[in-house]
């Protein structure tokens, strides 16, 4: 397609690629290729790990590299060290909020398929939200992200409007997005509505893999998908986050595609994904120790961004990616649509870790955890670049440590009046 001149908002002329260049296939099985030829050069690998533990990141090669290699042990206590390091023992807690689970994408993987005929479907209405919210503003939880099918009766103004009861209805500070690739203009609208991260995963980044599981509806089109993260940010949302399924495809094509995206995102707009997100396929055949490896890698290639892992995992399995360097996990999780007031069985994907916020919370400071509600950087507008610099020069932690303290205290404090 060639490169795109696009002009920025502050009026500096870049270079965007189109989906297919700045996910390169052939450079992706080269890397696979190269990574696996000096899988056991022990000098390289060195040498990588000691420019990775300058905490400021890797490019694809070399984290590909430390992916296939051996030495998990080194990769792990490094791993921890970054995280130490940038964003100390903080565990960021959210919650999903599914608004509806109507779709008209056939995405194979997915209950909320237009196929399945099984399930039954539902989007809340504005009261219906309201319980929601006040249900999950009992257990304590002041940040979410809220989750919809793509259909048409999950226009963007009925998100918008569902953000505005949200903020009025409850203590939620902190609203994530996660729905369908939409037009810069929609995205405009997001970010007038004061939303957190607009996230949105990739599911596969392998173009064959991507057509074989995206067999119908607007989903199905790789190059609008892939593309959504720069009309995110061209419509003004500096705080982006991406992520992919693993078990569609090869870990490691996507691993590096991961890193591609991440990458140019912040060659080309400034800051790179606020959030990655590394859900597991459940019963997929990435053993929990390469997927332990493929978490610590991540934190180790992008040290400034959080790495989020949902409750598809297991608590002990949770545990072990946190010390690998998770910084963002969700607690007594719902992926029901108005399942935390009065429950249901529309689930979009079955959880491995049912334990109560409480729980959660408990078993966190048990492990020398900070289970933090802390939503500051939103709320005092350290977004986008602002944030990275502040977290790539260790800084954010001196905000960080200290609220994620208060905002402890604030939830046992609501917990013993309740």
């Amino acid at each position: 397609m060639g490169l795109v001149v696009k002009l920025w908002l502050t009026g500096v002329i870049i270079l965007v690629h189109s989906a297919r260049e700045f996910i390169n296939h052939d450079e992706i099985m080269e890397t696979m290729e190269w990574a696996d030829a000096n899988r056991n050069n022990a000098e390289l690998i060195a040498e990588v790990m000691g420019k990775a533990d300058e905490m400021k990141g890797i490019n694809h090669r070399e984290a590909a590299l430390l992916l296939v290699s051996g030495e998990a042990a080194e990769l792990f206590a490094l791993a921890s060290r970054i995280k130490q390091k940038l964003y100390g023992n903080r565990g960021v807690l959210f919650a999903p909020l599914y608004l509806s689970n109507y779709c008209i994408n056939g995405c194979v993987y997915c209950s909320y398929k237009t196929s399945n005929a099984d399930m039954p479907r539902k989007r809340l209405s504005q009261d219906e939200i309201c319980r929601e919210v006040a249900a999950l503003t009992a257990m304590g939880h002041t940040r979410i992200a809220i989750e919809a099918g793509e259909h048409p009766g999950n226009s963007i103004d009925y998100i918008m409007e569902s953000i505005d009861t949200i903020y009025i209805s409850g203590d939620i500070r902190r609203i994530n997005v996660n729905i369908a690739a939409t037009t810069v203009e929609n995205y405009r609208k997001l970010k007038s509505a004061n939303i957190g991260t607009y996230v949105l995963f990739q599911e596969t980044y392998h173009e064959p893999t991507y057509t074989k599981v995206h067999p119908s509806g607007p989903k199905a089109d790789y190059k609008w998908h892939t593309e959504a993260m720069d009309r995110a940010m061209q419509g003004g949302i500096d705080d982006v986050g991406i992520g992919v399924l693993f078990g569609l495809a090869d870990y490691r094509y996507e691993f590096i595609a991961l890193l591609m995206h991440s990458a140019h995102l912040e060659a080309a707009y400034g800051a790179g994904p606020h959030t990655i997100s590394l859900p597991r396929l459940r019963n997929s055949n990435i053993h929990d120790d390469v997927f332990a490896k493929i978490v610590a890698a991540m934190r180790i290639a992008v040290p400034y961004t959080g790495i989020i892992i949902s409750t598809r995992e297991s608590e002990d399995m949770r545990q072990r990616l946190l010390d690998a360097g998770v910084t963002q996990i969700s607690g007594g999780s719902c992926t029901s649509v108005g399942g935390y007031a009065h429950g249901g069985n529309s689930r979009q994907f079955e959880i491995s870790d049912s334990r109560s916020l409480r729980q959660i919370v408990d078993w966190l400071m048990k492990h020398g955890h900070t289970p933090s509600f802390c939503t500051a950087c939103y709320s005092e507008g350290r977004t986008g670049a602002d944030f990275m610099d502040m977290c790539k020069s260790g800084l954010i932690q001196k905000h960080c440590e200290h609220n994620a303290k208060i905002t402890l205290q604030e939830y046992l404090a609501k917990e013993r009046v309740s």
